[in-house]
């Protein structure tokens, strides 16, 4: 090990067990990123892009985005950042539909142990969160310590947004962080809320899969009795509290609805993973999925070596014994007994305090299926969901192709977005629709196209 690495090593020790922040940002402050210790032997890892296009106006505050990943255990500087929408994909090349355009983007290895974040002893369980309520309390820490000191970054409106399991940690950051607001004790400026195919109500999700795989031939009569028996188990144990019984019986679930469909593919169910050796799995992003794989031209595209060798590297302060993604399965084991309970009371609490709500999901989604999210949804008690559930949809365009990419229905801070062509990782698969119509839901009035 070189010298200067050990010096570095020695250092972040010394900062770490002081309780103080360690940041490191570039020349031209474009990029920043460091550790929080949310807890006592607990560091929680960020990375901040401010956008090249970045105009600093009061009548229209600059945006910036905070990514949360699923999993549990997903990491977002990772995932999100170089598979999705970050300003490089994972050959290290420029990607001209980065979200950067529209806003400077926040990644954050949430919770503690995912990605680059990490406990100081993984032995000692006590140390990863065992709830999403939990998570949040970490994740407002980190908001303190990194929006306290930056007055500018005060003034910009935070847009939390989400994916998959992300969505539940979503509603209950940004509830936490309303409290902490408004106890004066964070000065941030919330803007809204978007929750991308996400797991919010899991008994609505896995009450999904069978009538919808057999809506669309993918299950016999025989494999649509005995997935609903089970799905139908899930339901009970989720009403009895019994949540790390219900997770047990999803993965149950999972393996009979994989055996009788042949091995559908969880994230878009018109494929099957058989027919793409590359295709994720549900049960590999939502306890892991840290090694990702990608075939192109000039580079394997395998995001764990990425991680693990030349982005470690640049970044310096990742200290030598984390591996990126090497404490996920702990997380998601961890967080076994708060999987399967549901946050749609979250949700309904942030539309009543006038939070923007955007909810977008994928048509051809089987783990987070757009039915289940229908059907939580309906179950808000929100005092305007009637209003809402009553409005027509309208259908969406992008440019001058005439085609239509979705469909869009919105009463007051409630919006609801239903992609066309797209499966779970919509954020991925639908840039120009989320661009130009998520955002504007949120009020992100300087995203309008001009």
């Amino acid at each position: 090990m070189e010298k200067s690495h050990v010096v570095l090593s020695l250092l972040l020790v010394l900062l770490f067990h002081v309780g103080i922040a360690t940041a490191v940002k570039t020349e031209d402050g474009s990029e920043a990123w460091g550790y929080v210790p949310v807890r006592p032997k607990a560091h929680m890892f960020w990375w901040y892009y401010r956008s090249p296009n970045r105009i600093h106006d009061p009548k229209k505050p600059w945006p910036i985005i905070l990514w949360l990943q699923g999993g549990p255990g997903a990491s977002g500087v990772g995932l999100g950042n170089f598979e999705e929408f970050g300003p490089l994909d994972v050959f290290l090349k420029p990607r001209n539909s980065t979200w950067l355009q529209k806003a400077d983007l926040l990644f954050v290895d949430y919770p503690v142990g995912t990605g680059y974040s990490f406990v100081e002893d993984v032995k000692n369980t006590t140390l990863f969160v065992k709830s999403d309520v939990e998570a949040a309390k970490d994740g407002t820490k980190f908001l303190t310590e990194f929006f306290n000191r930056n007055l500018t970054l005060q003034k910009s409106p935070l847009f939390i947004v989400a994916e998959s399991y992300g969505g539940k940690f979503a509603v209950t950051l940004a509830l936490s962080a309303l409290k902490a607001i408004e106890a004066g004790k964070l000065k941030l400026n919330l803007g809204g809320v978007a929750l991308g195919d996400s797991w919010i109500s899991p008994e609505d999700f896995t009450s999904s899969w069978a009538p919808l795989l057999k809506d669309v031939s993918l299950l016999d009569g025989n494999g649509f009795q005995i997935s609903n028996r089970v799905a139908n188990q899930i339901k009970k144990q989720i009403a009895a509290g019994k949540f790390a019984e219900a997770t047990d019986t999803w993965n149950e679930l999972e393996d009979l609805i994989t055996k009788y469909s042949n091995n559908v593919d969880f994230y878009n169910f018109l494929s099957f993973a058989e027919d793409d050796p590359s295709s994720l799995s549900a049960a590999s992003e939502l306890k892991q999925r840290i090694a990702v794989k990608r075939s192109s031209p000039g580079g394997d595209g395998d995001l764990y070596s990425l991680m693990n060798g030349d982005i470690k590297k640049k970044l310096k302060i990742i200290p030598p014994n984390v591996t990126w993604g090497g404490q996920s399965n702990s997380v998601f084991e961890a967080l076994k007994g708060d999987f399967m309970r549901p946050r749609i009371s979250e949700v309904d609490e942030l539309l009543a305090k006038g939070i923007n709500v955007s909810i977008y999901n994928g048509q051809f989604d089987l783990i987070c299926a757009t039915k289940g999210t229908n059907a939580w949804v309906e179950k808000l008690k929100w005092h305007g969901i009637k209003n809402f559930l009553n409005k027509d949809r309208t259908p969406l365009y992008c440019g001058g192709d005439k085609s239509i990419k979705g469909f869009t229905k919105s009463y007051r801070n409630l919006h609801f977005y239903w992609i066309l062509n797209a499966g779970h990782l919509v954020s991925q698969q639908t840039i120009v629709i989320f661009l130009l119509h998520l955002f504007v839901s949120l009020k992100l009035l300087l995203l309008l196209p001009t």
